[in-house]
C-alpha cells in the first residue's frame, strides 16, 4: 500500500504556484513596459554597461539642451543687434537725404526715433532677462531712451548701466563659449554721435535750411553713422560665428545622442515576440499548478478505503 504525504505534497505544489506566479509577473511587467528589467540589479552582469550609456546619454542631453538654449538666445541677439544697425543706417540716411534737400525739415524728429530704436534694441530681453546686461539683470544696460536726457549726462558712459560679466557656457566637455555682448560697447560709439547732434542742435539748430557750416558738421555725423553701422555689422557677424558653433554642436549632440540610444536600447529594450511567448507559457504554467491544488484539495484517504 502506497503512503499518502498530504503536507508534502501540499507544499510541493505551492512552491510550484508561487514560481509560476513569479514568472508571470516578470514576463507581465516585460510586455507592460518593453524593457528586459526597470532596475540595474535586473540587468546583472550588464547593469554596470547600462549605468555608464545611461549617464553618458543624460550628460549629452544637458549639453544639448544647454547648446539650444544659447542658440536662441544668439538668435535674439542676432534680431536685436540687425535693429541697432538698423538704426545706425537710417540715420546715415535721414542726414544724407536731407543733405541733398539741402534742407532739415524733420531730421531731429527721425533721428530722436533712430536713438529710441537704438536704446530699445540694447535694452532687449531673452527669457526675462537683459540680453545686453552683463549680469545685471535687474536694470536695463541703456539707461536713457530721449536724446535730452542723453545731453543731460555728464559723459556718454553714464548712459548705460550694464555690469562686464559676459555670458559664458560650457557646451561639451572641452567646449566652454563666452557668447555674451555688453550694451556699453555696442552702444558707446553710436551714443557718442547722438549725443554730439544733440550738442550741435542746441548750439546751431538743426531746422530749416542748411546753411554755413552746417553741411559739413552734417556730413561729418553722416559718416559716423557709417562707421557705427559698419562695427555694428562687424558684432553681428562674430555673433553669427558664435551661432554657426552652436548649431554644428546641436546637430553632433543630437547624433550622439541617438547613437547612445540606440545602444541602450540593445541593452535594456525586451526581445517583444520572445517577452510574450514567455507570458504565455507563465500563464500556461500558472494555471498548471493552481490545478494541481486544486486536485490536491479532492484528495481522500477513503479514495484508498474503498
Amino acid at each position: 500500500m502506497s503512503r499518502v504525504s498530504t503536507h508534502g505534497n501540499y507544499q510541493s505544489a505551492l512552491l510550484d504556484l508561487m514560481a509560476s506566479q513569479q514568472r508571470s509577473y516578470d514576463a507581465q511587467k516585460r510586455v507592460s513596459t518593453q524593457k528586459n528589467a526597470t532596475d540595474l540589479i535586473g540587468f546583472g552582469r550588464e547593469s554596470a554597461t547600462v549605468n555608464a550609456l545611461k549617464s553618458t546619454h543624460a550628460k549629452i542631453n544637458s549639453y544639448l539642451e544647454v547648446s539650444k538654449t544659447v542658440g536662441n538666445r544668439l538668435e535674439s541677439q542676432d534680431l536685436a543687434m540687425g535693429r541697432l544697425q538698423e538704426a545706425a543706417s537710417a540715420s546715415r540716411l535721414a542726414i544724407a537725404n536731407a543733405i541733398a534737400a539741402g534742407r532739415m525739415d524733420g531730421l531731429m524728429v527721425e533721428l530722436e526715433i533712430q536713438f529710441k530704436i537704438a536704446a530699445d534694441a540694447l535694452n532687449t530681453q531673452h527669457q526675462g532677462q537683459y540680453l545686453f546686461s552683463g549680469g545685471v539683470m535687474n536694470e536695463a544696460p541703456a539707461s536713457v531712451t530721449d536724446l535730452d536726457a542723453l545731453a543731460a549726462l555728464g559723459t556718454v558712459d553714464e548712459a548705460f548701466r550694464n555690469g562686464h560679466l559676459r555670458q559664458a557656457s560650457r557646451l561639451d566637455d572641452n567646449v566652454v563659449m563666452d557668447t555674451g555682448f555688453l550694451a556699453s560697447e555696442l552702444g558707446q560709439e553710436l551714443f557718442t554721435i547722438f549725443r554730439d547732434l544733440k550738442a550741435l542742435d542746441a548750439t546751431t539748430p538743426v531746422s530749416g535750411k542748411i546753411e554755413g557750416t552746417m553741411d559739413a558738421d552734417l556730413t561729418a555725423l553722416m559718416q559716423r553713422f557709417a562707421s557705427a553701422a559698419e562695427g555694428l555689422v562687424n558684432e553681428q557677424a562674430r555673433n553669427g560665428v558664435y551661432q554657426n558653433r552652436v548649431e554644428k554642436l546641436v546637430k553632433d549632440h543630437t547624433v550622439r545622442a541617438d547613437s547612445v540610444e540606440v545602444m541602450l536600447s540593445d541593452k535594456t529594450d525586451a526581445d517583444m515576440g520572445k517577452a510574450v511567448t514567455e507570458l504565455e507559457m507563465a500563464q500556461i504554467a500558472l494555471q498548471a499548478s493552481a490545478q494541481v491544488i486544486n486536485q490536491l484539495r479532492q484528495v481522500s484517504l477513503l479514495d484508498y478505503l474503498r
